[in-house]
């Protein structure tokens, strides 16, 4: 399938490991179970027919507590659309869903790099995360 758009820039916009000292370290080490990978997507327009997305990976816990560490990771990709897409579904199902599932690989590799040298080296997320099933649940 042709795809309708290239990709002609993807840095790291912002990256974010805080622990405030030792005792939060150990606590949120022997606690990380209760921390989530949250994402968020955004877009806007640079010039006609070229997009800037960022997707933010925040690994927290929701739960109250004074001793958490923050992990944010802000990536930031400049398409350009190969076609004109008329239609505003097209052009989200590409930024939500065909683009992330693009990027999203080297996206998670280099999160869990930041928090493996952040000293939590046991860390991975075990679950995958499947674009096309939330672009079809948050369409609805």
């Amino acid at each position: 399938m042709k795809s309708n758009y290239k990709i002609i820039a993807k840095f790291i916009k912002d990256m974010s490991s805080e622990t405030a000292d030792i005792d939060t370290y150990i606590f949120v080490k022997d606690n990380i179970s209760n921390y989530s990978l949250n994402i968020d997507i955004k877009s806007k327009i640079l010039k006609e027919n070229i997009i800037q997305v960022e997707t933010t990976l925040k690994y927290s816990d929701k739960k109250e507590s004074s001793k958490k560490s923050f992990f944010e990771m802000t990536f930031a990709t400049v398409i350009r659309l190969e076609t004109s897409v008329k239609e505003q579904e097209n052009l989200a199902k590409i930024v939500l869903c065909d683009l992330q599932n693009e990027i999203y690989p080297e996206m998670e590799k280099t999160f869990l790099h930041v928090l493996h040298s952040s000293g939590y080296s046991e860390l991975n997320f075990n679950k995958t995360v499947d674009f096309e099933e939330l672009y079809k649940k948050n369409k609805n």
